[in-house]
């Protein structure tokens, strides 16, 4: 045990904060299955308890086994992660496992396991926009040179997306744009593709309609109704169950496992998570959990200030942004000012795929702050036997 804490490296707050979202995951997932373990497993409420806790143990061990690669191999991973990606999601749209009326997930035969292809892909496609970012930076105002070779990727990933999980494409673009942004692609570029985006996606709402595709654009158009017209359209019933648990909790909440909601609130144990934590735990406990994803914000903008390497930089950036906004996006969405998504909370909500995929872009982030903590360190290093053999005495 201590070779193994010594050979754990890298900011030592962001390992921190893992392991505080670990353990309030699984008591927000004990407390929110409770309905869902007497339906599906007959009562045993521990079910879905030790299922979190094996997949936060495997996600903690990958998080480890992460930082200790050197990151750099992560930028000819990216390569093939992105090639893989492609088949993979053109496979789920064709033939992907039909679950919460849409079709996002793969079903492994003889384990008969699913995951979703997207956590496959946003990883990926965050590492390869990171890598191509570094590599052209010298042409980086060149529009077919420089923008183009990382926007076309972005593009193609987010279009094989969005039939399944228009939520997911969104924030992937959005959060690729941030990252291009930082990398000092010019803001008229990204103007540009902004409205190829919006034209895009009205675009597939037009095909869907026309040619009746198997696309969730009802449900799109519905939620999107009721959020830009809410006197004239009736709330959606998750919405009505997440704001009566979070006007209950209160400011301290009702206490863990208190919740009267999570009966109630559907998904309560993944995308309405915040809301059954707010009602236990109330609007401190809510604000907890906010500050402690910003706070790994700020931990990874500093590991992108200290890293003297442009891949490194960009990749552990790209990843915590996206881990944040994502994060954001299911608080914003679960208190009422973002429209109904299926965006999940990181390494908060139940699941498989999601915690695994989140631990292994929290293990690449550790992996380039390890790579920092060691420079610093020999640097340091440095200089005290330089100064040592500047105080030593004439012989």
């Amino acid at each position: 045990m201590s070779d193994l804490l010594y050979r754990t490296k890298g900011d030592k707050v962001i390992w921190a904060i893992v392991i505080f979202l670990s353990l309030v995951s699984l008591l927000a997932v004990y407390s929110a299955t409770g309905s869902l373990a007497y339906r599906e497993q007959g009562g045993h409420t521990e079910y879905y308890l030790l299922k979190q806790l094996t997949v936060l143990i495997m996600g903690l061990l990958i998080i480890w086994f992460a930082h200790r690669v050197n990151y750099t191999i992560y930028s000819r991973v990216a390569q093939i992660g992105f090639m893989i990606s492609i088949p993979l999601l053109i496979y789920t749209l064709a033939f992907g496992s039909n679950i919460n009326d849409a079709s996002r997930w793969i079903r492994l035969p003889i384990i008969n396991l699913t995951f979703q292809t997207s956590d496959v892909a946003k990883l990926a496609i965050f590492m390869y926009v990171s890598r191509q970012l570094s590599r052209r930076q010298t042409v980086i105002t060149d529009f077919k040179k420089g923008f183009l070779p990382i926007i076309i990727p972005v593009g193609v990933i987010c279009v094989l997306i969005m039939p399944a999980n228009m939520s997911t494409a969104l924030l992937l673009g959005a959060s690729c744009m941030l990252l291009c942004f930082i990398g000092r692609v010019p803001v008229k570029f990204l103007v540009s593709m902004v409205g190829v985006g919006i034209g895009l996606v009205l675009f597939m709402f037009v095909v869907a309609e026309v040619f009746d595709l198997p696309m969730r654009t009802e449900t799109w158009k519905k939620r999107a109704e009721h959020f830009f017209n809410k006197e004239d359209s009736e709330t959606p019933y998750q919405v009505q169950q997440a704001n009566i648990a979070i006007a209950g909790g209160g400011l301290l909440g009702k206490g863990p496992g208190n919740s009267t909601q999570r009966n109630f609130l559907p998904h309560a144990y993944s995308d309405y998570i915040y809301a059954t934590i707010i009602e236990e735990y109330g609007i401190f406990g809510g604000f907890l959990i906010l500050m402690a994803y910003l706070l790994l914000l700020l931990r990874c903008i500093r590991i992108f200030r200290k890293c003297p390497y442009a891949f490194g930089a960009f990749l552990a950036l790209g990843l915590s942004v996206t881990l944040v906004i994502q994060a954001m996006t299911n608080m914003a969405v679960n208190v009422g000012v973002f429209p109904v998504t299926g965006v999940t909370l990181p390494m908060i909500s139940m699941g498989g795929s999601s915690v695994i995929f989140t631990s292994l872009a929290i293990g690449i982030i550790l992996s380039v702050a390890r790579n920092v903590e060691e420079m610093e360190g020999k640097k340091a290093e440095q200089e005290r036997i330089a100064r040592a053999m500047e105080n030593a005495p004439a012989a």
